[in-house]
């Protein structure tokens, strides 16, 4: 990550520790919430309220299917709020490498989980991807995602399945079944560390459009990236073909240092891409996560 040594770039970078978009790796947009981290479990006697500040680097971000960093490294950090450990508020803000301005977007999100027993939980999510008014033609357009995710604990394995909808130029539907298998070391350092493993498969189905013109091959767009309607002019010649089907399969392990007051992790994982078509190059490869959770109280 390059950054400049203006005195602005030196308050932005100091910025972004106050700043960290809690799904910026994972396919599935609830999997890397705070609350899902140590740092959460336990909140202060008596309070209800909580407060987390984070601040990470990767080296790829992609998200339902589509490398909305532009295959670019990124930075980030947030500061998210917490309500009775089942409802939060995150702001947060991304640096892209060599890009123009230095945040290059921004994005604020509620959720709110509920776990009803030891076998199944709840989660919602609504989130607003904001990019700067200077870069919609080299990255993406601002878009809107929601979704709704039921978690089933069957003990040797963990499942998530998660019904989303994006909401941009056009709506679209995704969804996602994560399974995962959480466990962890005992606690060293009187009783205060532990390091736990998560690794995990994901599948991503969602729509997608391809669009076919008279002139030439066939051509799938995956938004949010463009206003395809308005890029292609309105050309009659141009048919389009709505399409719901597996994108892609992302596998990872998380491993996380937990204290009561700080999660580390790290997460290596790999992106296979399902739907290949000659006409849209999709992400595909290793990517990298490295992050850090503090609480504040």
């Amino acid at each position: 990550m390059k950054l400049s040594g203006s005195f602005l770039s030196i308050i932005l970078s100091g910025l972004l520790v106050f700043m960290l978009p809690h799904n910026i790796l994972s396919q599935a947009d609830s999997s890397n919430n705070p609350s899902d981290s140590q740092v959460t479990k336990d909140p202060p006697a008596g309070s209800r309220h909580s407060l987390f500040t984070g601040l990470g680097y990767g080296s790829n971000m992609i998200w339902l299917g589509s490398t909305i960093s532009q295959n670019q490294p990124f930075g980030y950090g947030a500061l998210t709020y917490g309500f009775n450990n089942e409802l939060y508020v995150t702001l947060s803000a991304v640096h892209l490498s060599g890009t123009d301005p230095f945040l290059a977007f921004f994005t604020g999100s509620l959720n709110y989980n509920h776990v009803f027993n030891k076998w199944f939980d709840i989660s919602a999510g609504l989130n607003r991807y904001q990019v700067a008014t200077t870069l919609p033609d080299t990255l993406f357009g601002s878009f809107t995602y929601a979704d709704f995710t039921m978690g089933f604990d069957w003990k040797l394995i963990y499942t998530k399945i998660s019904l989303g909808g994006l909401m941009s130029y056009d709506s679209q539907l995704y969804l996602q079944l994560r399974n995962s298998r959480y466990f962890q070391t005992p606690d060293f350092f009187k009783g205060k560390v532990n390091i736990s493993f998560d690794p995990y498969v994901n599948l991503l189905m969602g729509t997608f459009t391809q669009a076919e013109t008279t002139t030439g091959p066939p051509v799938v767009i995956f938004p949010p990236f463009r206003n395809w309607r308005t890029t292609d002019g309105q050309n009659s010649t141009t048919t389009y073909t709505r399409r719901f089907g597996m994108l892609d399969i992302d596998m990872g392990l998380p491993i996380a240092l937990n204290t009561d007051f700080m999660t580390i992790e790290a997460e290596a994982g790999y992106v296979f891409p399902v739907y290949k078509d000659s006409g849209y190059s999709r992400p595909e490869g290793f990517v990298f996560l490295l992050s850090a959770y503090f609480r504040i109280f």
